[in-house]
């Protein structure tokens, strides 16, 4: 048998195999991602749904853990603090990571840019917890670099800066230091694909600046804003390190019950009510798939072009 007598039968054989699974080179880098969703989403989640609607005895509960978790005097004001920060939060990641990004494109042809992207960046390299320790030490009037602004403000003291009422402030400037810089990152990478022809035909029309960025540059981002604002939504709803972290350095201060996760916590493994807690979780995950049902809708983030 000839070396191209069995060259071509291998070359058969790999082609028989493409017609019989011919996305396997895909599915095997994808294949390691699905079992970790698969071990650490779908089965927690699966928990969850199952705790929620059972019993301490594991009977059917029906809706009655739901009516517990909402009949308690916390849920209200929890729900409340978690769509005030959102609020906060989305407004300020959607205005500024937008705004940031077309600045950081204008200003890369100067030479500046790949500083500016690595200063951007370089916050999101530090943890949840250890971003809201660094923050900690800012947040205190007493030992903070920006103690002088915190005393113009009226704000002496730690306790005063992490009042209830200042949290959604405090709480999306501690979100935006950590998270926004790689979303720049993000939306730098987009602005880079516009076609030089189309921004350069703006411009021969007497587009400015201003023009270009509102009727070329961020109608072509909306997908990319929208994609941002989902997964902001999804993080930003499970609240948790950040007020609990406050919560602990403030002896209390804060609150353990600001979020609707502390407060599922809290009835987890305070109240020892777990069909509770679960409760929480599985609105928590209702809402946020709500949520992004509609953006992905509404946007027609998957219509073609």
């Amino acid at each position: 048998m000839s070396i191209l007598t069995i060259r071509g039968g291998r070359a058969g054989t790999h082609a028989a195999r493409r017609r019989w699974w011919p996305g396997r080179a895909g599915h095997g880098f994808v294949a390691p991602y699905v079992v970790l969703l698969i071990a650490f989403g779908v089965v927690p989640t699966g928990y969850a749904i199952d705790f929620a609607f059972t019993d301490a005895s594991g009977r059917f509960a029906g809706l009655s853990n739901f009516t517990a978790a909402a009949a308690d005097f916390r849920f209200a004001s929890a729900a409340a603090h978690v769509a005030l920060y959102l609020l906060f939060w989305l407004v300020s990641l959607v205005v500024l990571v937008v705004g940031l990004a077309l600045l950081l494109h204008n200003l890369a042809a100067r030479g500046v840019g790949k500083a500016l992207r690595f200063l951007y960046y370089l916050p999101g390299a530090l943890a949840g917890a250890a971003s809201v320790m660094v923050w900690l030490f800012m947040l205190d009037p007493t030992v903070s670099p920006a103690g002088f602004l915190l005393r113009a403000l009226g704000l002496d003291t730690f306790g005063q800066v992490i009042a209830p009422g200042h949290l959604p402030f405090v709480l999306t400037a501690i979100a935006f230091w950590t998270g926004a810089g790689g979303w720049i990152v993000v939306m730098y990478g987009a602005l880079n694909n516009i076609s030089p022809e189309l921004m350069e035909a703006a411009r021969i029309d007497g587009a400015g600046p201003w023009q270009i960025a509102r009727r070329v540059q961020i109608p072509l981002l909306r997908k990319w804003i929208v994609y941002m604002v989902i997964l902001a939504f999804a993080v930003g709803a499970q609240l948790f390190v950040e007020p609990q972290l406050l919560s602990q350095a403030s002896n209390g201060v804060a609150g353990r019950d600001y979020s609707l996760n502390q407060l599922s916590y809290d009835f987890a493994f305070q109240n020892n009510d777990l069909g509770t807690a679960a409760a929480v979780s599985v609105v928590l995950l209702v809402v946020t798939l709500a949520v992004a049902v509609v953006f992905v809708v509404k946007s027609g983030f998957f219509d073609a072009g």
